[in-house]
């Protein structure tokens, strides 16, 4: 596989960092975009202090100019790869869920793809190669309660995938949704807490009476099979490949 240059969104911890790592040894460039520029800065030394190539920049996807200028501040970088990773979590019951808080999960996860999808894909087009992967979640096609905003929000990735499938389908260019049960990251971390504390019950109680209990396999997601199905999409051998809402859920849908 040639070197792509892959810009990866909240790719500074977590799932985003996770990616990251795993693609920088494939020999690919990566460019890390985070909300601080510090915090991407510190993420693209671990990975250069490795040997592999890498680079940092802020950005709000939330933020439409903010977005908008990100070509040009790469140039004369044109980015092959966009991973829609950002992401923030709020657990709350509707009835106390904070308006704003809402409208801040909706803007960074929804709003923010589209914006950076908006902003990458003339490039695309003009080389006529683009892959375009959104992280999505299996709250992409169940719901859990409490979760209102981030359900709303990676539901609404999958019809955006496939509205740009449709619009990109003179071109060499595919975009698709990984979803995958629950993740061991920060984020999942402080929703055990959360989640704890809305249902009256222990952490431990937590992971295995709500995460886990839905799947068959009964255990966490791991990095390298987000990052290989990310890999794979990348490829020219799944350049048919699009509009497809990749599943890693241990059986959880099967249901």
């Amino acid at each position: 596989m040639l070197s792509k240059n892959i810009l990866i969104t909240g790719g500074a911890s977590g799932i985003g960092f996770g990616i990251a790592q795993q693609l920088a040894t494939l020999g690919h460039q990566i460019i890390i975009a985070d909300l601080q520029l510090n915090t991407a800065q510190e993420a693209a030394r671990k990975l250069s202090d490795a040997g592999y190539s890498t680079s940092a920049i802020a950005v709000d996807v939330s933020q439409a100019e903010h977005v908008a200028a990100l070509p040009g501040r790469l140039s004369p970088l044109k980015i092959d790869v966009l991973i829609n990773n950002a992401g923030i979590q709020h657990v709350s019951r509707i009835e106390d869920f904070p308006a704003d808080k809402w409208q801040q999960l909706i803007n960074i996860m929804l709003v923010g793809p589209a914006l950076m999808t908006q902003a990458f894909l003339p490039s695309m087009r003009e080389q006529n190669f683009g892959r375009i992967i959104n992280i999505g979640s299996v709250h992409s096609l169940v719901a859990s309660p409490f979760k209102s905003a981030y359900v709303a929000a990676k539901h609404g990735l999958l019809g955006f995938a496939k509205t740009i499938a449709l619009e990109t389908g003179d071109c060499n260019i595919t975009i698709n949704t990984i979803c995958p049960a629950y993740v061991r990251t920060p984020l999942v971390d402080k929703q055990i807490a959360a989640q704890a504390l809305e249902h009256g019950i222990s952490e431990n109680d937590v992971v295995n009476k709500i995460m886990l209990e839905p799947m068959p396999k009964k255990s966490f997601i791991e990095m390298d099979e987000l990052a290989a199905t990310a890999a794979f999409l990348i490829a020219d051998t799944a350049r048919n490949i699009t509009a497809q809402t990749m599943v890693i859920d241990g059986g959880w849908t099967a249901r």
